[in-house]
């Protein structure tokens, strides 16, 4: 039986590591797992133990807050996805939280700067990027459904 939580859990590992631009191997190894475990996990063969998990996305520089969103993009509900801090704010501010600077050494990064930006403008960068991730994924669906001829509405087999 399965999980409706985790519908979609190794997909959006792949999705996660792939959006990184890293190899099965590499995640594996610093996660300190074998490459087979990590494939098993990205292909539903097996699913991950929490601490397992754990260490996969601290390999991944990601947080449940990234997992729940690929979850939501790879099941195609990408309305359902949080943006980072949602439920959390006090006075404007974020409740503090030890993996946002893994978030914020990549913005910085990406955007070719050494000093972290303003709350503000941190979150907007963040909203910009989750709204592009959703139109790459409604690219990518409407995409598919062209190149697939099998798509054919129900109840006309057989006609």
């Amino acid at each position: 039986m399965s999980t409706p939580i985790l519908n979609g859990l190794g997909q959006a590992l792949r999705w996660l590591r792939d959006r990184q631009g890293k190899k099965q191997y590499q995640v594996a190894d610093t996660a300190g797992i074998t490459k087979g475990m990590l494939s098993a996990y990205e292909t539903g063969r097996q699913r991950p133990s929490l601490e397992t998990l754990e260490k996969i996305l601290n390999t991944l520089g990601c947080d449940l807050n990234d997992l729940h969103n690929a979850i939501q993009i790879i099941n195609g509900r990408p309305e359902k996805m949080k943006r980072r801090g949602e439920g959390a704010e006090l006075e404007g501010e974020p409740a503090p939280r030890p993996e946002i600077s893994a978030s914020r050494s990549e913005v910085q990064r990406i955007l070719g700067r050494r000093d972290p930006l303003p709350f503000e403008e941190e979150r907007a960068f963040t909203e910009m990027l989750d709204g592009f991730h959703r139109l790459l994924r409604y690219f990518h669906d409407r995409m598919a459904r062209a190149i697939r001829p099998d798509d054919e509405p129900q109840g006309n087999e057989g006609q």
